[in-house]
C-alpha cells in the first residue's frame, strides 16, 4: 500500500527527506514528500507535500530536476519574535537520472544512483533570504562529470550544450 521511492539524509545539516507513493499502481495513487530534522536529540517531522503520481516515465539523457520544495526549520520557527523570517529552510529536489549516471554529487555529498533512476536530495539553507540549491553534478560510471546544475540553473550543462549544437 506504501512504497518508498527514495530517501536522503544529510547528517551534517541534520535534515532528511522521504519520497513515498501511497497506493502505487492504483488510480488513487498519490506521491508524498516528508521532510525531517534532527531537533532536540531526535528526528522530528517538519512538513510534507503531496500530489498526483506522474506515471509518465521521463526519458532523461543525463539529469533532470523534476520537482522540489522546502519547509521551515524547527531551529528558529518556534522562537518568537520574527521566528519565521529567521528560520533556515530545509529544501529538497526530486531528480531523474539517465542510464549513464552512476552517482550524484549534491554539494559535497555523494549519492549512488538507484535502479529506478529517481531520487530525492535534501539540504539546508541557513539564510532564508538566500535560499539556493547546492551545485548538483551527475557522475558517470568512471567518475567523470557528465553534467551539472548550478545553484540557479533551470537546465543542466549537458542540455545547454545540446541546445547550442542545434542552433
Amino acid at each position: 500500500m506504501l512504497r518508498v521511492v527514495s530517501a536522503d539524509v544529510d547528517t551534517t545539516a541534520g535534515v532528511g527527506a522521504v519520497w513515498l507513493v501511497w497506493l502505487p499502481g492504483s488510480p488513487w495513487a498519490r506521491e508524498y514528500t516528508a521532510l525531517l530534522e534532527w531537533h532536540d536529540e531526535q528526528w522530528q517531522y517538519v512538513g510534507s507535500g503531496s500530489g498526483p503520481v506522474d506515471d509518465d516515465p521521463a526519458d532523461v539523457d543525463v539529469i533532470e530536476i523534476c520537482g522540489g520544495g522546502f519547509a521551515l526549520s524547527l531551529t528558529h520557527r518556534l522562537d518568537a519574535p520574527h521566528s519565521i523570517a529567521l528560520a533556515p529552510r530545509i529544501n529538497y529536489a526530486e531528480v531523474h537520472l539517465g542510464p549513464d549516471v552512476s552517482q550524484l554529487l549534491v554539494g559535497n555529498r555523494k549519492i549512488d544512483a538507484p535502479e529506478q533512476r529517481k531520487l530525492i536530495a535534501v539540504w539546508m539553507s541557513r539564510h532564508p533570504s538566500r535560499s539556493t540549491r547546492p551545485v548538483i553534478v551527475a557522475l558517470g560510471h568512471d567518475g567523470t562529470e557528465l553534467s551539472r546544475f548550478g545553484p540557479h540553473d533551470s537546465l543542466d550543462t549537458y542540455t545547454w550544450a545540446r541546445l547550442e549544437e542545434e542552433s
